[in-house]
């Protein structure tokens, strides 16, 4: 039993942090500077938002990951895309720019992601409040029964993220391979030596929800094992 529950907790940890130490290794194995490229992370994406005349969209330094901000119609890149000139960089920029591009078309998988994402944020709060409260309820009612109801209810709302994320990948996965690698492809901003790598980078872009959606299971895990009574 104890190599099993070992097995086990190894095969956990490498599906849970697999796909983040996956996702960083693509990034650093293609943000090896080529001067020979254009232009940095962020001037690319800059290039792209005018070709599509975005703009109003802004470009901007972050160190809360690269992303696009639909409230604020900001395309953010982190200082390793946003001042490198690399394979990872231009690809990165083209993907954030990729959904832009999605939200100025008014595509509905975008709307969805966007309304979801709002409302993640009022569950999440929620989840937290139900999973803290229900200790302290127990004492006051004790009732397991109670307890047990208030501990289902927040890991439902914590499994809900989970759900968030994956919703979300058809977006993602639209905005890497329908729009940003078709550019990449067919306009010469890569030659076809880095087209490859630039791949890999956009299925890595794609997939980081898929990886953050991996890490909110182990977290209601951890809620499992801290609720057991």
């Amino acid at each position: 039993m104890p190599f099993i529950l070992t097995v086990g907790a190894i095969l956990l940890i490498a599906l849970v942090f697999g796909p983040q130490w996956w996702i960083k290794h693509v990034l650093a194995k293609h943000g090896a500077d080529r001067p020979d490229l254009p232009g940095t992370g962020g001037e690319f994406a800059r290039h792209l938002l005018d070709e599509a005349k975005l703009r109003d969209v802004e470009v901007e330094l972050t160190g809360d990951g690269d992303h696009y901000d639909p409230e604020t119609r900001t395309v953010r890149l982190m200082p390793d895309h946003h001042d490198a000139r690399s394979v990872a960089a231009v690809a990165v920029a083209a993907h954030e720019v990729s959904h832009a591009i999605q939200h100025a078309r008014g595509e509905p998988g975008f709307r969805r992601r966007v309304e979801l994402v709002r409302q993640l944020v009022w569950v999440e709060r929620l989840a937290m409040g139900v999973l803290l409260l229900a200790p302290v309820l127990f004492i006051f009612a004790k009732s397991p029964a109670l307890l047990l109801l208030q501990a289902a209810a927040g890991l439902a709302l914590l499994g809900i993220r989970v759900v968030v994320h994956l919703a979300t990948l058809p977006v993602e996965l639209d905005a890497s391979f329908a729009k940003a690698l078709p550019v990449l492809e067919g306009r010469g901003y890569l030659s076809g030596d880095d087209l490859p790598a630039a791949r890999s980078v956009l299925r890595a872009a794609a997939l980081t929800y898929v990886a953050a959606a991996l890490a909110t299971l182990l977290n209601v895990a951890r809620w499992f094992r801290i609720l057991r009574f």
